[in-house]
């Protein structure tokens, strides 16, 4: 399927790199493209594989009728030029997964994780657990590394785990997993998708091919996860629900106290909910309560995603610099009883600053930050929660350190995407935590 192929490959990030060296030496013409340049290193190894590099700003032009396949990085937009050519010429278009997964061995049960929020930590979670029960189980995908990178460590009976994004569930054709977590969904990258319709829909993705012999677990809470998978032909399974969910004390699972929240280190009502998940993948491979109860005790949650960071003069601060949209700093809103100041903002991906108005009762002050600076300080005008225009992360910081007490919070929670103004949201928190670290 891959062989004596003339193969153009959109983008040397990671993935883009990993799937050109899996397709070398199989007798195919690849030409690996992108707009900026590649280390040194990289680019030796690939035309040392025959590989041929071209650098330009006009991919577009690159694309013409003799091409048998292009692979697509994730970040390329369906609505681009790019994907139009594609189309308008009859080119299959794959992404860097959907090449992998042909690659696999037999008889490998592929658990993937996807959802607007919680991805990760619920991917962390499943793996860890399954590690500490003996399972041999790979990690990779949107979390670690490209799977076009890890097939030579995936072998015969093997747990493949793959956290996957909306962006890498897109040119998927023949990809199936075995077991799908759809934590929730959420308006968020519309302006990738266009429409909430189409993100919705590249998520349902996730049960791509599936029949009544694959798992699909559902978030019973999130109407639109329940709408988009009303027609799937899993065997369903949910949390949320009558018999798996949680109180103030317990997380229960098939109606039975399974868990003492006081042995959970995690905080949030959202990370039991990330926990209920992944016990219910992790339960079809057998569980151990001892085994269960023992990581989560120590398990401290994810970097980036509601991350304690430290205290510094009876302040609190913490790091949730993956928060990229509303319904993820409601998330972590509803964690703190305690006064809140609150980093707001990034680029603008028309979010809804809205939906935060019934859990800003702890809001003591917000600090308006990127692309949506104006639009932050409008929406807490209208709530009258204080506000200090800081377009960027430093002055944020700056302002906080001259008005934060002891007693309060400091949330960096920005309910926005990064990359108005970063690479990616780790660089966000990274400064977040660096600032910190200094005080």
């Amino acid at each position: 399927m891959y062989e004596n192929k003339k193969i153009l490959i959109l983008g040397a990030a990671r993935s883009g790199i990993a799937v050109a060296k899996l397709l070398a030496n199989k007798n195919n013409d690849i030409i690996l493209s992108d707009i900026h340049d590649i280390k040194s290193e990289d680019q030796k190894a690939l035309e040392d594989l025959g590989i041929k590099i071209i650098i330009t700003d006009k991919q577009c032009d690159l694309i013409d009728s003799s091409f048998d396949l292009v692979i697509k990085n994730p970040a390329i937009m369906s609505t681009s030029d790019i994907v139009k050519k594609i189309e308008s010429l009859n080119i299959r278009c794959e992404n860097e997964i959907e090449v992998a997964y042909h690659f696999l061995p037999e008889n490998v049960t592929i658990i993937g994780v996807t959802g607007s929020n919680g991805k990760t930590t619920t991917t962390t979670i499943i793996y860890e657990l399954l590690k500490r029960l003996g399972k041999s189980v790979v990690l990779g995908g949107n979390i670690g590394y490209p799977l076009s990178s890890i097939i030579a460590n995936v072998k015969q009976n093997d747990i493949l785990l793959l956290e996957i994004s909306d962006h890498q569930l897109c040119d998927i054709h023949d990809f199936k997993t075995n077991i799908s977590v759809l934590t929730n969904v959420c308006p968020t990258h519309l302006d990738y998708h266009g429409t909430y319709e189409h993100y919705k829909m590249t998520k349902k993705k996730i049960f791509n091919l599936h029949t009544s012999n694959d798992l699909a677990i559902l978030n019973q809470a999130n109407a639109d996860s329940l709408e988009l998978s009303k027609d799937i032909l899993s065997k369903k399974v949910y949390f949320n629900d009558f018999e798996n969910y949680y109180d103030n004390n317990y997380i229960y699972l098939h109606g039975e106290k399974y868990l003492d929240v006081t042995n959970i280190r995690l905080q949030g009502t959202h990370n039991y909910e990330n926990i209920l998940a992944a016990l219910l993948v992790v339960e079809q491979f057998g569980l151990d309560k001892d085994i269960i109860v023992d990581f989560l005790k120590t398990f401290g949650g994810v970097e980036h995603r509601l991350e304690y960071v430290a205290n510094k003069n009876g302040v609190e601060y913490y790091n949730d610099s993956k928060s990229t949209n509303p319904t993820a700093t409601i998330t972590a809103l509803k964690t703190f009883t305690k006064p809140i100041h609150l980093i707001l903002g990034g680029l603008d991906r028309n979010q809804d600053f809205n939906e935060l108005n019934d859990y800003m009762n702890y809001v003591k002050e917000i600090y308006a930050i990127g692309g949506v600076t104006d639009q932050v300080t409008d929406y807490a005008s209208n709530l009258n929660i204080p506000c200090e225009k800081c377009y960027n992360l430093a002055t944020a910081m700056e302002k906080i350190h001259q008005n934060a007490q002891s007693g309060e919070v400091v949330l960096l929670s920005p309910g926005s995407s990064s990359q108005d103004q970063y690479v990616k949201f780790e660089d966000r928190g990274d400064e977040f935590k660096n600032i910190v670290e200094k005080i």
